[in-house]
């Protein structure tokens, strides 16, 4: 038996409520959190788990906590992110956890540099559903303004510097000098996003990318890209490049973190 302990009112809520899934909703708020604390205690106490398998560091602090303080259950904590622990609270919390699920063998080796044993580190990739392409995608890349037929990269990422959209715009400003039809489409929000744009004005861009924000249409829009990129220098595994494969698209990739493995 499976419960899922989510934020109140979260997307994740509803998608599980939409899946049928058994939901217990959750005020979580910042890396300790009293409320999801106690939330989590009580749930513990009732439902008597076996395990609690925490997905973010939010959640390894608060049930992290919540364990201690009605013990039995064992505590997995899920690792994304190939970014090393920082400080000695983030480190202890970690080693606390029976096991750490890493998405990839680049975060366990980032995990064991931090002083984590290896013995407590698994590596499971995360995988993504092999699925039909959804039909509409030609006709959102012309509302999104991409010319019929041109050639287009397809970039999906938050906008924040690891994900280094800036070499990113870099590379398509070169790619364009030889195929001028070309379009960059970047889809993604985050808070470097007005940076960018100025940026992508700044190569003679302004024409050529187009940065389409978050989307909730990605089973329709992938497939349409000609190349799917991602230039990322940390990731941990890079689940969009499972979906572009999943669609049969030819990907270009750094090698950093888990991407050679993707």
């Amino acid at each position: 038996d499976v419960v899922v302990a989510c934020q109140q009112g979260g997307v994740l809520e509803e998608r599980a409520r939409a899946a049928g899934l058994a939901i217990e909703a959750l005020s979580f708020r910042g890396d300790i959190s009293p409320a999801a604390v106690l939330g989590l205690r009580r749930l513990a106490r009732r439902l008597r788990p076996q395990v609690v398998h925490a997905h973010d560091p939010h959640a390894v602090s608060a049930s992290l906590l919540a364990v201690r303080l009605a013990p039995g259950p064992r505590l997995l904590a899920g690792r994304r992110v190939d970014f090393h622990l920082r400080g000695a609270l983030s480190r202890w919390k970690y080693r606390s956890c029976q096991r750490v699920i890493a998405a990839s063998r680049a975060i366990a080796q980032v995990l064991e540099a931090d002083g984590l044993a290896t013995s407590r580190v698994r590596v499971v990739y995360e995988g993504g559903p092999l699925r039909e392409p959804q039909p509409g995608g030609r006709e959102i890349l012309e509302s999104l303004g991409v010319p019929a037929g041109a050639p287009v990269v397809g970039n999906v990422a938050a906008l924040t510097d690891h994900k280094d959209h800036r070499t990113l715009l870099e590379a398509m400003a070169i790619v364009r000098r030889s195929l001028p039809e070309a379009r960059l489409v970047i889809v993604g929000d985050g808070k470097l996003r007005s940076a960018l744009e100025a940026r992508a004005r700044g190569l003679g861009l302004a024409e050529t990318v187009i940065f389409a924000g978050f989307r909730g249409d990605l089973d329709r829009l992938i497939p349409t890209f000609t190349v799917f990129c991602l230039s990322s220098h940390l990731e941990g595994l890079g689940t969009s490049l499972l979906d572009a494969m999943a669609f049969g698209r030819p990907i270009v990739a750094t090698a950093a973190g888990g991407i050679p493995e993707a």
